[in-house]
């Protein structure tokens, strides 16, 4: 019995505090502790953990899983660690799985930004 092809994934850390990030194939979800990144709570700093999402555009996350499990530290530590392991995530994905070129506009376009 053949056994099934791993699934494309790779595994990052945010550092604020306590931030993993799980990111492989999937159906385009996006949660932060079993919830969807949307219901992030306080609403006004969700935006910043969405915002390498906004910048690149969904279609770069698109067909792809996010996990993300963060703990420790405060409302606005963990909403900046979820934002760096996301971010983080997403290079490392490119880097390992589809090409250098898109990897280095990706990171281009984030450390533009910041």
């Amino acid at each position: 019995m053949a056994s099934a092809p791993p699934k494309e994934s790779v595994q990052c850390f945010g550092r604020k505090k306590n931030a993993v990030t799980h990111y492989k194939r999937g159906r385009d979800l996006i949660k932060v502790n079993g919830s969807p990144i949307e219901l992030v709570k306080p609403e006004i700093l969700c935006y910043k953990a969405f915002e390498p999402v906004l910048l690149l555009g969904r279609h770069r996350f698109a067909g792809v899983d996010m996990r993300i499990r963060v703990s420790g530290g405060g409302h606005t530590s963990q909403i900046y660690a979820i934002r760096q392991s996301i971010a983080k995530a997403l290079v490392a994905f490119y880097q390992k799985y589809v090409d250098e070129q898109s990897k280095q506009e990706i990171k281009d376009i984030l450390l533009r930004y910041d």
